[in-house]
């Protein structure tokens, strides 16, 4: 058997204890033929109307001087083309459960305004409706997932939409062609309500689980499209929601949602985005790596109820949670996005990488100007986050066959008891043959000599890229937009079979292995 053989020498001294010199190796299975398929929408994106996440976040309309294409922002549609983004989900989030969709079709200029109580009291003119989703998404070659309004809604509302965006004809398909779409789109996601614990109705799970059977069976599969209904579920830790639902629902949802953010609390401060010690700084990615136990105990209880795995778990939204900017809306949500968001969203990624046999989806929250968003705007300006150059570094992931590995990397304990890994890694090949492996020095101090030993004949073509910073506070602004932006990589050699690599401290770093 080809294994993948990676060791890490590092001198330790970390928060909160000082630790010698160890040793961490991590092997890794190359040879693997037919293992676990990454899925693409592990990298899925959530659109809600929410701040500025919309509106001049992706729409500015087609009569702005920004430059736009058909009334989306031009630098945003590029950026967000690079990222391959496979699915986003829309209109929300606690949105979603009081947006009537008949208000978002027809011109425009008719179109009623509406106040989004949920989030900052802000007048909304629905400009940006069904239509201008679906045609996003087919701009980017992404996958809709439409949340579907059960908290204020009523069962007709939601069939009608169904049928308005996918019905080939009828009364529903003629109303949509006299507002200028004459074919049905592809809508392959559909989540029956939102967060129907809190936001979306404040409901118990057995209320919910009987509302779901009725609505989702009015929600109709027309002309080739398939519906793959999702189920509100859980937050965070609240394993008897799950329990519920896979109880009373089963075979009549595809998908059940589960929600995690790292958040320091859900009640008062929750910590500067960009001012932080480093105390606060591993307390944050003790609390990431924490969605892998809370993924773990969810997917038990399915695995008793459905040991086929015929029902995936979506974490459907997840990411940063930290006080809004100074000067903003507080319901607006616009946070900065430092390389401390770019460690979060790596750690992350190889957590999802493992549980892929029942995880089939993830969606961070935000795409723009909300929470830990890829792209920051102001007026006609753009900025990168650190967590979009993490999503475009990971995307070589993608569809791609995970490699499984052990490793017995050293770990720092966090203020609250949690462990992280000092150096995580995740890997898979590609269709290609290309092997990828991602490896995250999440020390603030010290770099890692890492060891990628790698049973092949002849001598390997590799690419390297990282992402690192000299201040973990660093960020990207609209005065400076390339503080942090990845570099190709070059601190390697390759000799008799074995790949030596000098991690500096809190850096990503990608090898393409060929």
């Amino acid at each position: 058997m080809k294994r993948i053989i990676l060791s890490a020498l590092i001198a330790l001294a970390l928060y909160p204890s000082a630790y010698a010199q160890m040793k961490v190796e991590v092997n890794i299975d190359s040879d693997i033929t037919d293992g676990q398929v990454i899925p693409k929408e592990i990298y899925g994106q959530f659109a809600e109307h929410l701040g500025s996440c919309i509106y001049g976040g992706l729409w500015v309309g087609p009569e702005s001087d920004i430059p736009n294409i058909n009334g989306y922002r031009t630098d945003v549609l590029e950026a967000l083309k690079t990222l391959k983004v496979p699915v986003m989900r829309w209109p929300g989030g606690c949105f979603a459960d009081e947006y009537h969709w008949t208000d978002g079709i027809g011109p425009r200029e008719n179109r009623p305004r509406m106040v989004n109580s949920n989030w900052g009291g802000t007048v909304e003119d629905n400009s940006f409706g069904t239509h201008e989703f679906l045609n996003l998404c087919e701009m980017l070659g992404c996958e809709p997932y439409i949340s579907g309004n059960v908290g204020s809604g009523t069962v007709e509302e939601l069939a009608k939409w169904v049928e308005y965006m996918t019905a080939p004809d009828g009364p529903m398909a003629k109303l949509r062609a006299e507002n200028g779409r004459k074919e049905p789109w592809r809508v392959k996601y559909l989540g029956v309500g939102n967060e129907s614990w809190g936001c979306g109705g404040n409901m118990v799970p057995e209320y919910y689980s009987h509302l779901y059977r009725r609505y989702q069976t009015y929600c109709r599969n027309f002309g080739g499209n398939t519906l793959y209904k999702v189920a509100s579920g859980a937050s965070d830790y609240d394993y008897n929601w799950t329990e519920v639902l896979m109880k009373n629902v089963g075979g009549l949802m595809n998908g059940l949602s589960l929600h995690y953010y790292t958040v320091k609390g859900w009640d008062g401060s929750k910590g500067s985005a960009t001012e932080f010690n480093a105390e606060e700084y591993y307390n944050t990615l003790g609390k990431a790596v924490e969605v892998e136990s809370v993924i773990k105990r969810h997917i038990e209880i399915m695995d008793r109820y459905d040991p086929d795995c015929r029902i995936d778990l979506l974490l459907d939204e997840w990411g940063t949670w930290f006080d809004v900017e100074p000067g903003t809306n507080p319901g607006h949500l616009f946070q900065q996005n430092s390389m401390r968001d770019a460690m979060v969203a790596a750690l992350s990624f190889n957590i999802f990488h493992k549980y892929t046999r029942r995880l089939k989806m993830a969606n961070i929250a935000q795409i723009a100007n909300v929470l830990q968003s890829m792209v920051l705007t102001r007026g006609d300006k753009m900025v990168l986050t650190p967590t979009y150059h993490v999503f475009r570094m990971y995307n070589v992931h993608q569809d791609a066959i995970y490699l499984p590995f052990t490793c017995n990397s050293g770990t720092f304990t966090d203020g609250n008891g949690r462990e992280c890994p000092l150096i995580d890694a995740t890997a898979s090949r590609n269709a290609e043959g290309i092997i990828n492996v991602t490896i995250t020095n999440t020390d603030l101090e010290n770099e890692a000599e890492v060891i990628l030993t790698l049973a092949s004949d002849g001598k390997p073509e590799i690419f390297g890229e990282i992402l690192t910073s000299e201040d973990i506070q660093a960020h990207n602004t609209f005065e400076s937009p390339e503080t942090v932006k990845p570099m190709t990589f070059n601190d390697f050699k390759s000799k008799d079979g074995r790949i030596t690599v000098k991690m500096p401290a809190k850096s990503i770093v990608n090898l393409s292995i060929r």
